[in-house]
């Protein structure tokens, strides 16, 4: 098996919830050894939505593989000294975390690089470093909210935010992408840098052709629910016993579907000439889409389409997405015990292929504290000094 390529990489993760922690688990999964950093008590995100005794949750088990924990007070004088020590053993620090409080916790660049002056610092925030709310905090549905896609999604009257934490996610991906760019960066020239991402640019980022839409041609769009604008059919349709996707963008596509509904003159019809005249008439198209899929079971409907090469899929729900037969074939989630699971829990690998450098989840999330000892040993802390520190409540 060949050694994984960031193997020898420390990354010292500050984060909480996704954007941070996220990020770092891209890097654990790749071979860093990626140390989470962790109030005494616990951190919040830990407790999220608990599915143990001890009240972890889903989105720890799933953030947090791959790592280890320390507990500590960065904010003790003690805890400085453990947050310096571990720098100077660092390549990489994670922290979406305002300016403030990385200040405060001596994790700004500066203080940083005072330590170890190569090192990375990888940062988001919700708004970003400038601007009039910079100084403000926020959550995945900000960013969601102020790109204009919550406005255009839902009915009009009634915007609704996605359920999944789409913009955490992005804003972890770009964050590890640049991270690794430093990376490489570091190791041509010897320089560390800092990366800041945010959750509003990276939600500005995804919902950039919207955007530009909008600024040149000014269609000022208002929601359709689940019916798509600039292409038909794109819409979300009741079979028999469920509920399917299509969405059909692009000539090719159009054919195969007028082909398949049996209504050839639609391909001479004036009103459907190319993706935007029928996204105008989006409503007679869903109209013709729905009455073929009431008359047909949801496997049936998904066979036709599948076979006739025409993008859908079934809704399904969060059992039916852990039992379908794709989800299986596809192999990514793996079966990860913990303390006080009744059962392993499904978490997701990183959901990629690669013919040389695959990696995967080596072990399960820490409980709390669990390498506490461990590492601060490897800083150079004797039994004592680490039973000192304990008794000082620094860890």
């Amino acid at each position: 098996m060949n050694p994984l390529p960031l193997n020898g990489i420390r990354v010292l993760d500050f984060g909480r919830y996704i954007a941070g922690p996220y990020c770092a688990a891209l890097l654990a999964e790749y071979g860093a050894d990626v140390i989470r950093i962790e109030k005494r008590s616990g951190s919040e995100d830990r407790y999220t939505a608990p599915i143990t005794p001890q009240g972890e949750g889903g989105l720890f088990m799933q953030m947090n593989r791959n790592k280890r924990c320390l507990t500590l007070d960065p904010m003790s004088e003690g805890g400085r000294e453990v947050v310096r020590r571990l720098v100077a053993t660092a390549d990489v620090v994670v922290a979406n975390l305002p300016a403030p409080a990385l200040a405060q916790m001596g994790l700004d660049d500066d203080a940083l690089r005072a330590v170890k002056p190569d090192i990375i610092l990888t940062t988001s925030s919700a708004f970003g470093a400038q601007g009039p709310m910079s100084s403000y905090v926020g959550f995945d549905g900000v960013g969601q909210a102020m790109s204009g896609a919550v406005y255009m999604t839902g009915e009009p009257g009634q915007p609704y935010r996605a359920a999944i934490n789409w913009v955490d996610f992005g804003t972890a991906l770009h964050c590890a992408l640049g991270t690794l760019v430093a990376l490489m960066e570091r190791s041509q020239s010897g320089r560390g840098q800092k990366i800041e991402g945010s959750l509003l640019g990276t939600a500005l980022s995804l919902n950039n052709s919207s955007l530009i839409e909008q600024a040149i041609a000014a269609p000022n769009r208002v929601p359709t629910g689940n019916r798509g604008q600039t292409a038909a059919p794109v819409d979300i349709y009741r079979t028999k016993d469920g509920w399917v996707l299509c969405q059909v963008v692009g000539q090719p596509l159009y054919k195969r579907w007028v082909q398949l509904m049996g209504e050839p003159e639609w391909l001479t019809d004036p009103r459907f000439k190319d993706d935007e005249a029928r996204g105008l008439h989006g409503v007679l198209i869903s109209e013709r889409m729905s009455r073929w899929c009431a008359e047909r079971s949801n496997d049936e409907a998904i066979r036709a389409l599948g076979e006739a090469k025409i993008p859908c899929g079934p809704v399904l729900s969060p059992q039916q997405a852990l039992d379908h037969p794709q989800t299986a074939a596809l192999g990514f989630y793996q079966p990860v015990d913990y303390p006080g699971l009744p059962k392993p829990a499904p978490i997701s690998a990183v959901p990629l292929r690669m013919t040389v450098t695959q990696g995967g989840i080596r072990h399960r999330a820490p409980t709390l504290g669990e390498h506490t000892d461990e590492i601060l040993a490897e800083l150079g802390y004797d039994a004592a000094a680490i039973a000192a520190l304990r008794e000082s409540k620094v860890v």
